[in-house]
Formats: C-alpha cells, sequence, structure tokens
C-alpha cells in the first residue's frame, strides 16, 4: 500500500561541476517534505569526482 503525505523523493546536483565541463554527474537522491519546503533545497554535499564539498541544487 502507497503511503499519503507531503514528503516526495528530490534528485540534488552538484553546481560546480556542470560549470568545469568535466565528464559525469554528482548527484544524491534525498526525500523532503512540500509543504515545510516549497522552494528547491540546497545543500553542501561531497563530490566524488571534485574530491571536496560542493553546493547540490535540487533538479526538476
Amino acid at each position: 500500500m502507497a503511503k499519503k503525505g507531503n514528503r516526495i523523493q528530490v534528485i540534488m546536483e552538484c553546481t560546480e561541476h556542470k560549470a568545469t565541463g568535466l565528464p559525469g554527474t554528482s548527484r544524491y537522491i534525498t526525500t523532503k517534505n512540500r509543504k515545510n519546503t516549497p522552494e528547491r533545497l540546497q545543500m553542501k554535499k561531497y563530490n566524488p569526482i571534485l574530491r571536496k564539498q560542493t553546493v547540490h541544487k535540487e533538479i526538476k
């Protein structure tokens, strides 16, 4: 049975990696409460390709 509620899955993508033009992408999947945070998420996460913490923003 499916759960009901405001919690949805979102995909986070690295903004710095996208700007460098290097091959590959750094993405994370997380959840957020749509009711409490209607705007797009922005978090610092580890990018294994650049080997440092970078800003990841919600896509879609």
